[in-house]
């Protein structure tokens, strides 16, 4: 399990990320990782990578000794008094002649840039070919842990989940009052189409795309600091500089952890534009306003040769209704120590699997190579007991931002429900009369502990204190009902259950997505609100049909896992910490509260006091380093609001998760936190993964 006591130190790193110019060396060595399980039966035999020629450098992995995860260039052929040659997959030119528009190639000396990414890997110098099989729920639901294989951005947490390392970028620096930090790009970096990749790239992404108002029609808050909006500024082809208001020491840990890519293409779109498409119209179909980078592409309507470039380790080519299919890279910036590109996997395949028990059976059956999304501490046994059958392995691993809560809607359009659930005593009851440990028991199989929901994940920061973590779960029925009883929501018609005030029926209708939880759990909810008195119905409904109804208002009660809380992750994204007190992706309690803060009052609902507080005490946490005295005291402050008004009330925490992978996966690493908040399986480098013989 993560330790608190080892966690929070990720606040001194992330301060020392900032004062360094990180150049991968300076990364903490790793210990060598478990060696893999094997395969019980052979897969096909790929042709081997090709190691290096003499004169080249040692083929070493982290096996091999007290090396970093990750190195530049010119400081591992300095280390190992070396000139690296480099080598490329046998396949690339048949996986290039997949992506529609691409040029032929260019050989691999040109394709990987003059200051490639050199990785250690795990346990050995992969082989390449083979096709990596994915599933997730839907085209944007479930789909973040695959999206995470492929992933990139400037920067990327180690697999310690404390040290920041380079990825995109080779290294950053900051002026003295975390106004200004400027990334240094790595030199002849290209797209996946082999055209350079710039600073250009991202000031267009900042300039022509975030702040253009014909696209937002309201600036996103993730620029905005202070009373003002970060800037972006191209020094120079591989310098680029973003300027804020006010300190924000955080936004190098975000770039680590957030889905959001700072770069665009900026060549691509001048292409649409110079043959007659508005910009407009090419932004919103290729880039998607969400800024996911799994939103549906024109692939899906059967423009198969107009591949948007990428920078990840694999491109999407092909899409339908079932599902895509991703080649990799031929321009991928990353080597291995023997000089061979990665990605070392040849192709992915993701398919949609909305039900549960069917993504469970393709598990089993080792259709799957790999898993964290939407499966569930409740079928452990299940995964263990296939196992051999399936050939695959199962862990567990700390789930950081795993507290699922339950939160009432605060702004409810029902005036009447509206003033129900902001009285706080129904929150108190309604948190009280859940039965925690026995949740524990049945659903997490002792696997966690009792809990209250907080907008800081308590592995990682300093101030979530215990009496937080405690407040309103000890489980007492008779409690709720008195609290209940005091409000005037009793039993008139003698059926059980509990009336409004005014004598007319309180029903809550609880719809959840099994994205977020198991079935049983909700069922298990409902039983302990029934016990209490208050009717509550289940509804489940699609991820997607889950967030539509938050998102907009309509809501009873919102479930979800309590992610973007890892420290991390709030140091920038205030998304958990004010009104609605949720996103896109994981619905908050109070729409009309945001409403009216961002209107000035002229529309939306007034919130109480202490909410009104909360702009002014995040604004100031986010100017101090995580970790210092001053943001310690700063979020307690924002804690104790959050808890003391029970904003959302949560089941429980330092919950251990499955983490699933086919035996035939190598260089698979040592996966200790399964998080969205670190964005899955980023910190594990997974373009250096490949199959077994």
């Amino acid at each position: 399990m993560l330790k608190k006591s080892a966690l929070w130190i990720i606040t001194l790193v992330i301060l020392a990320s900032m004062i360094l110019s990180a150049c991968g060396g300076d990364a903490a060595p790793e210990a060598p990782a478990e060696e893999a399980a094997p395969a019980e039966e052979a897969a096909p035999a790929e042709e081997a990578a090709p190691v290096a020629e003499d004169g080249g450098c040692a083929a070493t992995t982290l096996a091999d000794g007290d090396y970093a995860r990750v190195y530049e260039l010119a400081d591992y052929e300095a280390m190992q008094d070396c000139t690296m040659a480099f080598a490329g997959n046998p396949d690339i030119a048949d996986l290039n002649g997949q992506i529609g528009n691409n040029p032929e190639l260019l050989p691999v000396e040109e394709r990987v840039p003059a200051e490639p990414l050199v990785v250690v890997p795990y346990e050995a110098i992969g082989q390449y070919g083979g096709t990596f099989h994915a599933t997730s729920n839907a085209t944007e639901s479930g789909t973040s842990d695959f999206l995470a294989v492929r992933h990139v951005n400037f920067v990327r947490y180690s697999d310690d989940y404390v040290t920041i390392e380079p990825n995109i970028a080779k290294s950053w620096d900051w002026n003295d009052d975390f106004t200004e930090v400027t990334f240094h790009l790595r030199e002849g970096h290209k797209w996946s189409d082999g055209e350079p990749f710039t600073s250009a790239d991202v000031a267009f992404w900042m300039n022509d795309i975030v702040l253009n108002t014909d696209i937002y029609e309201n600036t996103p808050s993730w620029v905005q600091f202070g009373d003002g909006t970060m800037s972006v500024e191209a020094i120079d082809d591989t310098t680029v500089k973003f300027v804020f208001p006010v300190p924000t020491p955080g936004i190098v840990s975000f770039f680590a952890t957030s889905f959001r890519q700072p770069f665009q293409p900026k060549h691509f779109f001048d292409k649409k534009v110079a043959d007659g498409m508005d910009f407009v119209d090419a932004v919103t179909l290729y880039y998607g306003l969400s800024d996911w980078t799994d939103v549906p592409s024109p692939l899906l309507s059967g423009e198969a040769d107009d591949v948007k470039p990428t920078l990840e380790s694999h491109i999407l080519v092909e899409e339908n209704t079932e599902g895509r299919h991703f080649v990799a890279n031929p321009y991928f910036f990353m080597v291995d120590t023997a000089g061979n590109q990665l990605p070392y996997i040849n192709e992915q395949d993701e398919i949609y699997v909305p039900d549960a028990e069917v993504r469970n059976l393709k598990i089993t059956n080792g259709e799957v190579d790999y898993k964290v999304q939407s499966i569930s501490i409740i079928d452990y046994p299940l995964y263990k007991d296939h196992e051999a059958d399936g050939d695959y392995t199962v862990d567990l691993g700390s789930g950081v931002g795993s507290n699922l809560f339950y939160g009432f809607n605060l702004t409810h359009e029902d005036e009447g429900l509206r003033e129900i659930f902001n009285d706080l005593r129904f929150r108190q009851a309604m948190s009280i009369a859940i039965d925690r440990d026995e949740i524990v028991e049945l659903i997490y199989l002792g696997q966690a502990e009792p809990m209250q929901a907080s907008p800081a994940d308590g592995n990682t920061v300093n101030f979530v204190t215990a009496e937080h973590q405690n407040a309103f779960i000890e489980y007492d029925l008779d409690g709720a009902n008195a609290l209940l009883d005091e409000m005037g929501l009793v039993d008139v018609d003698g059926d059980g259950l509990r009336e409004r005030a005014d004598g007319s029926a309180l029903v809550l209708e609880l719809q959840y997505s099994t994205q977020s939880g198991p079935a049983q759990l909700q069922e298990l909810i409902k039983s302990y609100w029934d016990a209490a008195g208050i009717a509550t119905t289940l509804k489940e409904v699609t991820s997607d049909e889950y967030r539509e109804r938050g998102t907009t208002n309509g809501a009873d009660v919102v479930t979800w896992l309590y992610d973007a809380t890892a420290g991390p992750v709030i140091v920038l994204d205030t998304a958990m910490l004010l009104p609605p007190f949720g996103y896109a992706f994981n619905p908050g309690v109070a729409y009309l509260w945001e409403q009216w803060v961002a209107s000035d009052g002229a529309e939306g609902v007034e919130p109480p006091a202490d909410v009104l507080e909360l702009y002014d005490l995040v604004a100031e946490f986010l100017q101090y380093p995580l970790g210092s005295a001053e943001s310690d005291a700063v979020g307690e402050k924002i804690v104790d609001i959050h808890v003391d008004n029970l904003l959302k009330i949560g089941i429980a925490g330092n919950i251990q998760m499955p983490i699933i992978h086919t035996n035939r996966l190598q260089n698979f690493g040592p996966y200790a936190v399964v998080a969205y908040d670190y964005y899955r399986v980023y910190p594990m480098i997974p373009a250096e993964w490949y199959f077994s013989e």
